[in-house]
């Protein structure tokens, strides 16, 4: 079957942290099929087709929960027709969506809450500008804030860090994790929390309230992949294996994802993970944005003796470019909608298109270009932004700017990651460079504090 994945480099793979759905029919039904992160030529099997078999009428994403529709009630008038319609064809629906989920009229969207039920959420607009009701939300736009100093932009302003992957012994079960002869080993979960960390210690400088969705190697979710192991089965019986295995023998294996192993892991450590770090941001920290660190990589290839390459590259990503796949399930829809009417956006947008604009000046990196645009839309000025349907982007209740810095498998990446944390300016690979953690840390601050300075006109 042609598709995405064999056009996307494991670069494009490794920055999406949710699955994405394609389509193929087998057995009558239409079974969405999840690209996975980790290193594969197989494409793994999805597990929202059981989760809609346990819940009824329901279609939802892997874990997902029912969506409440009576919340966007709250929403009602708070935007006008045509900033709607923008935000549905530009931002987040760039990619179309099936006829019947949403249909705009002047006066109102109605909106498909279960294609099943036929039942729709109507969405009633706000006649202009002048006559929309307030925005309903607990996380605060910059020019909400409260009155600063141009030494303390941050000032007022609640930022949630929330370091990419797991590491410490997690780091490998994630794949990531790769080790060149005796070197450190390179495990981004750990990487992405020292930045954190380095990173606090600054925007507490610039004024900010810091929040750690993760501050150690270890889960948020309590849950582990052995309380998974029966759900996995069943997901590999139903997608047509009547006797999955039950283990990994070999990490090479190109078959590994049939296995129950393999599928319980991803339900642990990409799902349930995720998923309780949103509960986390959204029920008990309430930051005003969050920051989500992360290390880019491409394939290398097998882990012991990983493959280095010349390229390194930076891009950044806010929520946007849903697919029609996507859209067709209940849940990602009504996050959507939800997202959209917060106008999370047009705060993400512009602080990732500001601190995307520090971030390459200080690295000097080329922006990252997707080989396909069937999973993202460049947005923004920068050139380094993209929109995109991740599940934190998703997720969080409030602004999010997602961060992809550096190719940890770059011949430059690796030996700024190898050279460690030091004082003042190193020669690496005949250039004096900052220690790269310091220089993340560093160039994200500059551009939050520019950003939160100008528009609170500091």
């Amino acid at each position: 079957m042609d598709n995405d994945k064999t056009r996307m480099t494991k670069s494009e793979l490794m920055t999406n942290d949710e699955a994405r759905w394609m389509t193929f029919r087998r057995l009558g039904f239409v079974i969405p099929l999840a690209f996975v992160i980790r290193a594969s030529s197989f494409v793994a099997i999805s597990l929202s087709i059981f989760a809609t078999t346990l819940r009824s009428a329901d279609n939802l994403g892997v874990l997902g929960s029912k969506p409440k529709w009576v919340v966007l009630e709250n929403y009602q008038r708070t935007i006008t027709r045509d900033e709607f319609a923008h935000l549905i064809s530009d931002v987040y629906c760039t990619h179309g969506f099936a006829a019947d989920l949403i249909k705009i009229d002047n006066d109102a969207a109605q909106i498909l809450t279960n294609r099943e039920s036929h039942n729709v959420f109507t969405l009633q607009f706000a006649p202009d500008a002048n006559s929309k009701a307030r925005i309903p939300r607990l996380w605060r736009p910059a020019k909400s804030l409260p009155s600063a100093k141009p030494n303390k932009p941050l000032a007022g302003l609640r930022v949630a860090l929330d370091p990419g992957h797991l590491g410490g012994r997690w780091a490998k079960m994630e794949e990531r994790w790769f080790q060149v002869g005796e070197t450190k080993p390179v495990t981004e979960g750990d990487l992405t929390l020292r930045v954190s960390r380095m990173l606090a210690s600054r925007l507490r400088k610039l004024g900010a309230t810091i929040l750690f969705v993760r501050n150690s190697t270890q889960p948020i979710t309590s849950k582990r992949p052995g309380d998974f192991k029966e759900l996995a089965r069943k997901i590999l019986i139903k997608n047509g294996l009547p006797q999955p295995r039950p283990d990994v023998l070999d990490p090479n294996d190109s078959e590994k994802q049939q296995t129950i192993r393999w599928q319980s892991e991803m339900l642990f450590y990409r799902y349930s993970e995720i998923r309780r770090r949103a509960v986390l941001v959204n029920n008990k920290l309430h930051p005003d944005l969050v920051l989500c660190l992360h290390f880019n990589a491409e394939g290398w290839g097998d882990p012991a003796n990983p493959t280095l390459i010349d390229n390194n590259h930076l891009h950044l990503l806010v929520n946007g470019s849903y697919l029609q796949d996507e859209l067709d399930l209940d849940d990602e829809r009504f996050e959507m909608i939800r997202r959209l009417l917060s106008r999370a956006y047009d705060e993400e947008l512009a602080i990732a298109d500001t601190v995307a604009a520090a971030m390459a000046k200080a690295t000097v990196l080329p922006a990252y270009q997707y080989p396909t645009t069937l999973t993202t839309t460049k947005v923004g000025s920068s050139g380094y932004v993209y929109a995109r349907n991740l599940l934190a982007t998703r997720l969080y209740r409030c602004p999010v700017v997602y961060c992809e810095p550096y190719v940890m498998n770059s011949k430059d990446g690796f030996a700024r990651i190898q050279a460690g944390d030091y004082d003042g300016i190193k020669e690496i690979n005949g250039v004096a460079r900052k220690n790269i953690f310091r220089e993340y840390a560093d160039s994200v601050a500059e551009g939050l504090a520019e950003y939160y300075r100008n528009a609170r006109g500091l």
